[in-house]
């Protein structure tokens, strides 16, 4: 039995070699483990040369129906010519193993694609990766996913403020008004999906932010398709936009320039995008509170669950409630 709170405590750099000497993979020896926190990713090289990455899955989250939906995605992108990471078929590309102590885990190997992070001040650099998510989207909307989640303002919001006041450890001193400030953004945000009808959806990256899009001499790729979901393209574009709404204008409009020379958009979804950005902070909280008795977690964000944190969080969804407030006038654009 997997114990919730240290999911992975006997994932030791042995287990882990053994794991891919049980797929038929030999490891030289040479382990590195990389950043990630909801799964166990290590990069692995192997005795003819090459180098992995194999993903241990984090044990309860996602249903096996659910990564293998995530795995063939990865390879429709990939035979489409799109350079996402796809897992390797050790003939299937979900593996199971259990350690000697009989805990099990899930996992899956990569071939390793490196990579820096794009330099999103450059106008070209953001067409490209424009172009890039356009082909993702098109790919994305062939045919839906059956089990993975739909990107809404309940599964991704409410769910997280329903886990936070049941299970959260708040201080008392900041609990309500968080409460408080983040039902009024949920409500705000479900305006302005009500706003947007009828938006189109399809299969997402879904956590498209720049530690996920790596870029090399041969332009950018694909990584971690461990969020795809149900959702708007908006929500693989915005994350690509930083700083205040004037100050990101030249660079929303360099990103879908790129975008428009593939595929049409739906500019009505830009409407969206600080509704998103609520959901995601609402989400991130839930989730670090959802981690916390996992031991990477109080070491890698040891400000989490202060005073100060939660007076923030609440402090920032009173500024995203203003500027929603601003995406529902008519003449936002």
């Amino acid at each position: 039995m997997v114990d919730p709170d240290a999911p992975y405590a006997d994932l030791t750099p042995d287990a882990v070699l053994d794991a891919l000497n049980a797929v038929g993979l030999y490891p030289d020896g040479r382990l590195m483990a990389l950043n990630s926190y909801e799964n166990r990713v290590f990069q692995i090289g192997l005795d003819d040369g090459q180098m992995v990455v194999a993903k241990f899955y984090r044990p309860g989250r996602w249903s096996d129906a659910q990564i293998l939906e995530e795995h063939a995605f990865a390879q429709q992108l990939a035979d489409a010519d799109i350079p996402a990471v796809a897992p390797m078929a050790l003939p299937g590309t979900l593996l199971h193993w259990s350690t000697p102590e009989g805990t099990p885990y899930r996992f899956s190997i990569s071939p390793r694609r490196g990579g820096r992070a794009p330099e999103l001040d450059d106008p070209e650099t953001l067409q490209w990766i424009g172009r890039l998510m356009a082909r993702m989207h098109a790919v994305g909307r062939q045919q839906p996913f059956e089990h993975r989640l739909t990107l809404s303002v309940d599964t991704m919001g409410r769910a997280s403020r329903q886990w936070v006041a049941e299970h959260g450890d708040v201080p008392p001193a900041q609990r309500q008004a968080w409460l408080d400030v983040t039902d009024q953004a949920l409500d705000l945000a479900d305006r302005c999906f009500a706003n947007v009808p009828q938006v189109r959806t399809g299969r997402i990256h879904g956590d498209c932010h720049l530690g996920n899009v790596l870029w090399t001499p041969a332009g950018p790729h694909f990584v971690d398709l461990d969020d795809a979901c149900i959702g708007p393209a908006v929500q693989d574009l915005w994350m690509m936009l930083g700083g205040p709404r004037h100050e990101r204008q030249a660079a929303l409009h360099a990103l879908m320039d790129g975008y428009e020379t593939l595929e049409d958009f739906d500019w009505r979804e830009w409407r969206l995008m600080e509704a998103l950005r609520t959901l995601r902070l609402i989400h991130h909280s839930a989730w670090l509170a959802r981690r916390w008795h996992d031991p990477a977690f109080p070491s890698a964000f040891p400000w989490f669950g202060t005073a100060m944190y939660w007076q923030q969080q609440t402090d920032q969804l009173r500024q995203q409630i203003e500027v929603m407030q601003q995406d529902l006038e008519p003449e936002w654009r």
